[in-house]
């Protein structure tokens, strides 16, 4: 399982931050997971030359099968002192790898994207969202709309680290005395729910003073607590404590499942968590899903065939389909290396399914190094490294199925192992679908190279994308919301 997921605090932080900052100030916050301190965020403002600069930086230190992983976010933003978006910033740091992302706004709400990875630039444009705010206009529509008890509205959230808007519904409830690390302060408290774009709805409870200061916040990823709570620099930055994420991102299945690759297909009867009022979970090619009674869903697996004889490069108008063979900041299936080793794989093939197969098998033994310390990596990253785990090998199969013109996306989801670092049964999961023939084939290059055999009917899909933040996003808001209460396995003939 990826911590690619944490990127999702800095939404978060947007959302519940401190907009009562005065000039110049910094405001330190120690980030708690299941009760233990894994890291600190800083907020800081300031006001110059008739501009307003926010920063926000997040640092979590996690462990992942005993081996730590330390993931750095800063996310600049500069605006106007009525609120309007001039510029932005973010860099994540995920490991080793560094992805930076910089945008300016014009007067138009045309954005200038410039990406840079392995001292790779890549320049692209994007319309800024309607109505969309930053920090400072976040700041001033929240002073705006004040702190009465029972007041409501809505804002569209801009996050620079996924390049796309989040519209969020702010409530504002009762004050309350408020535990922060031993001082107990009466807070306002303030429930922000998100809605995630195939994650469905994300709530977070947050705590502010008479200056509009977040002073703690709670919220759900992945079925854990993640809570940021205010307290002094010397605190903040002190010594984390050591979270094991791996066990907490496994989910138990009801009985022991044999021979999964070679079963015809796999239904699965889910049943919502207390408190999730609607589990989304999406239909594919691959799986069917459908509501029953008591907020229920059963999901059947049944993985498709690669139909033979299907052209490609794909030659079809679906916008959809289209979309899967763009480059994108992770999935540069235009980079020199990667289109290199995509005709290398695919050599001589036939047809579609035998040529996205051959790039399933070529990743499954290119990616030689199954390392745990890589955050999470681009494909162009990947084939300089040749390491990573699930998400790497996803991210350079989709890369180099798009590159022969066979589009790809990412899949993110849940799926059954016998054994990964002590632990059995679905744990989180990164794998790909290829457009052959008119059916989306599942692809698994990381499961092959275990060998497993690739895709089989233990996936379950979560979410389905181009690699980006807002994907492992949906993943971590999903996990933690249902149980699999019973499985029933199809073997078919």
């Amino acid at each position: 399982m990826k911590v690619r997921h944490l990127a999702s605090i800095c939404l978060v932080m947007a959302v519940c931050g401190s907009p009562g900052l005065a000039w110049g100030e910094e405001e330190y916050l120690a980030v708690f997971m299941e009760g233990k301190k894994v890291g600190h965020a800083v907020h800081s403002r300031v006001v110059e030359g008739g501009k307003v600069t926010t920063s926000e930086q997040v640092s979590i230190t996690i462990s992942r099968a005993n081996i730590p992983i330390t993931v750095e976010m800063t996310e600049t933003f500069v605006e106007t002192t009525e609120g309007q978006p001039l510029s932005f910033e973010s860099v994540q740091q995920l490991g080793a790898l560094t992805m930076g992302v910089t945008g300016s706004v014009d007067s138009r709400g045309i954005v200038s994207l410039t990406t840079t990875s392995m001292g790779t630039k890549q320049k692209s444009t994007l319309q800024w969202p309607n109505g969309a705010v930053m920090a400072e206009g976040l700041r001033l529509l929240t002073l705006k709309k004040g702190l009465k008890e029972g007041s409501q509205y809505s804002v569209k959230i801009f996050s620079p680290g996924n390049l796309q808007a989040v519209d969020a519904q702010v409530r504002v409830g009762p004050k309350r005395n408020v535990d922060l690390l031993g001082r107990v302060l009466p807070l306002t408290e303030v429930t922000t729910t998100l809605s995630v774009p195939g994650a469905g709805e994300i709530v977070s409870v947050g705590y502010v003073d008479e200056e509009f200061r977040s002073m703690k916040s709670i919220v759900p990823i992945a079925g854990m607590q993640l809570e940021l709570i205010a307290c002094t620099k010397e605190f903040a930055l002190s010594e984390n404590d050591v979270l094991e994420l791996v066990n907490k991102m496994f989910m138990a299945s009801p009985e022991p499942l044999d021979d999964v690759g070679s079963a015809k297909s796999i239904g699965y009867l889910l049943k919502p968590v207390a408190g999730t009022e609607d589990l989304s979970i999406p239909s594919t090619d691959n799986q069917r899903a459908r509501k029953v009674d008591g907020g229920n869903v059963i999901v059947v697996v049944e993985p498709v065939a690669a139909p033979a004889g299907a052209k490609f490069p794909y030659r079809g108008t679906d916008s959809t389909i289209l979309e899967a063979l763009k480059p994108g900041r992770f999935v540069q299936s235009d980079d020199e290396q990667v289109v290199s080793l995509a005709r290398r794989a695919a050599g001589n093939a036939g047809d579609a399914a035998e040529a996205a197969k051959r790039i399933e098998s070529f990743v499954a033994k290119y990616v030689a190094n199954k390392s745990l310390s890589v955050g999470y990596a681009s494909a162009a990253e990947v084939v300089a490294s040749k390491q990573g785990d699930c998400s790497e090998f996803a991210v350079l199969t989709a890369a180099m199925c798009r590159a022969v013109g066979i589009p790809a996306q990412v899949v993110v989801g849940i799926a059954y192992v016998d054994e990964f670092a002590g632990q059995t049964g679905f744990g989180g999961h990164a794998w790909n679908q290829a457009y052959v023939g008119g059916k989306w084939v599942g692809l698994d290059a990381a499961f092959k190279s275990a060998g497993r055999g690739g895709y089989d009917a233990g996936h379950i899909t979560l979410a389905v994308g181009n690699g980006e933040p807002i994907d492992f996003f949906n993943l971590a808001a999903t996990l933690g919301k249902f149980k699999i209460e019973k499985v029933m396995v199809n073997k078919g003939r």
